[in-house]
């Protein structure tokens, strides 16, 4: 049991205990990771019922996805270096009836993932709550382990960060400053060691599709978007992974890439249910969004197996 419980804690003092810095700080060649965002057990049938407060009593449709979703991985060769999901693990907010049936139905699931490809969490509004507080963010901590955090792999440098702290930190605004001082303590180490690329992994894209779009519920507010994005910009971050939205979108700012990725469970437009696969090379990232069908049967597509197959 206990190795089972580690696989979900593996960020821990704000960085992943699957990668030593020490072994994965220089670039080895190119490499893959897989994305997938919003399994959100309990959402199908709360859409289909039209009750998204109360409806989440059943998630057996979710569950055959994410079984789904971690067979494709698993049957991937060569293996991901991880797995990272994107937010809304389930549907169920802080507090309510079905949350820790569906947290151990997941977590059921995502234990059967390859050993050798470790798992990512990030924080979305249904796993914290739509205004996070310091205990709803604590609970998330000791099921999923931290709630945001850096990670190195080939010589790319990750960031995990709580979007919900820009959405609404009104009840804990000291925990948004903590996460801010954080931030630039990072963006200083990356900027000195002369990393290949920055990547980071959010759950509220920064837009859905232009940087100057209106604020909504699927974006960030407009200042708290300029000022992240000009600061990402600055530290020369390439891309930026994101769910929520349950389809996929996204754009451009200043050379820095808004991938919005639809989600594993409930889709809220023409999307499929799926996942991104996304390869890293020396001098760009490259990614498709992959139909889980379409990923189990017929695996990655030559292109991308050719990018990763040339060494620099």
């Amino acid at each position: 049991m206990a190795a089972e419980g580690d696989a979900f804690l593996r960020a821990r003092g704000r960085t992943l205990t699957a990668f030593r810095q020490d072994d994965e700080s220089q670039w080895k060649g190119p490499f893959y990771f897989i994305q997938g965002a919003d399994p959100q057990f309990g959402l199908m049938k709360a859409w289909a019922v039209g009750d998204t407060n109360n409806g989440d009593d059943e998630w057996g449709e979710e569950i055959k996805l994410a079984e789904q979703a971690v067979q494709a991985i698993n049957k991937l060769n060569p293996k991901p270096k991880f797995f990272v999901l994107c937010g809304d693990l389930i549907h169920g907010m802080p507090g309510t009836q079905w949350r820790k049936d569906q947290e151990q139905d997941l977590k059921k699931v995502l234990k059967n993932t390859d050993q050798d490809i470790p798992l990512v969490f990030v924080s979305g509004n249904h796993d914290i709550g739509n205004t996070p507080t310091r205990e709803t963010i604590d609970t998330y901590c000791k099921n999923w382990g931290d709630d945001y955090f850096s990670f190195w792999v080939g010589g790319v440098f990750f960031l995990v960060l709580n979007s919900q702290l820009y959405f609404d930190s009104s009840k804990c605004p000291e925990l948004k400053q903590a996460q801010d001082v954080w931030l630039n303590e990072q963006l200083a180490v990356a900027e000195k060691h002369k990393c290949k690329h920055i990547i980071v992994f959010q759950h509220i894209p920064l837009f859905l599709r232009k940087p100057d779009e209106d604020h909504d519920y699927f974006n960030l507010e407009k200042s708290v978007r300029q000022e992240i994005m000009e600061k990402f910009h600055k530290a020369g971050i390439k891309a930026v992974f994101s769910g929520h939205y349950h389809r996929n979108a996204g754009g451009s700012y200043r050379g820095l890439e808004m991938v919005v990725s639809s989600a594993i469970g409930c889709q809220l437009g023409e999307d499929t249910h799926g996942l991104r696969v996304v390869v890293v090379t020396d001098e760009k990232i490259v990614h498709r969004y992959y139909s889980l069908d379409e990923l189990s049967s017929q695996g990655i597509e030559k292109e991308l197996l050719d990018m990763l197959a040339k060494q620099n």
